[in-house]
């Protein structure tokens, strides 16, 4: 990624740490990228979540990674993937006021995840208006672990299937593949899987990209 200087926002328990980047032509979309478990290194700068985000700014998206809160400036504590939405909600209406629109308003959005990051774009999208969502990228998903149920309703955490693309590692041992597809089978949600990739996509991360890339091609043109 280009040298970008984090700066913090507003967030629901205080200040969350961002990098915000802007396509060089006109934006097309707005792309949230969620990162992976922040009691096991996960942060904005982890070479998935930085990979997602070139594929959204190569596809013309106005691009936020974001901290969850407790890891680098953000502030607050870990919260099992249920403050964590509030923290990417925040930054998602952050995203829209610096591109003239406000919820339910204006331009596309895509969400991003991995890992951890995957369950807290999944229940993100369920706080998204009909059509305001226009595309998914869910990379070593693991929705089933974190957040696989919505709020008090105790119902399994949904995406839609035509916007959705899954990218797992052939070889992730954290999250096995046979778990994911456990949670996507009811969906009906296809998997892309990545011959010789582990959870972390090492030496992989050409593919993904290619993946994202060709999914993002095909929902916003």
């Amino acid at each position: 990624m280009n040298a970008v200087k984090p700066q913090l926002i507003a967030g629901a328990v205080g200040d969350i740490e961002v990098v915000y980047e802007r396509p060089a032509g006109a934006v097309r979309a707005l792309a949230l990228i969620c990162h992976p478990h922040p009691l096991h290194g996960g942060a904005m700068d982890n070479k998935v979540v930085t990979t997602l985000a070139r594929a959204c700014l190569a596809m013309g998206c106005a691009t936020l990674r974001f901290n969850f809160r407790g890891v680098g400036a953000s502030q607050g504590q870990f919260d099992h993937a249920v403050g964590e939405v509030d923290d990417a909600a925040c930054a998602l209406a952050w995203l829209q006021s610096q591109n003239g629109t406000g919820y339910g308003q204006g331009l596309p959005v895509v969400l991003c995840g991995f890992s951890f990051g995957t369950a807290v774009a999944a229940q993100l999208a369920q706080r998204l208006l009909p059509g305001q969502l226009a595309a998914m990228i869910l990379a070593g998903a693991a929705v089933q672990r974190f957040g696989g149920v919505s709020g008090a309703s105790g119902a399994a955490v949904t995406v839609p299937t035509e916007l959705t693309l899954l990218v797992h590692g052939e070889l992730d041992d954290t999250v096995p593949l046979a778990e994911t597809l456990a949670w996507a089978a009811p969906q009906a949600l296809p998997i892309a899987v990545v011959p010789q990739a582990d959870h972390f996509f090492n030496r992989q991360l050409t593919p993904l990209k290619t993946l994202a890339l060709r999914h993002l091609k095909a929902l916003l043109g």
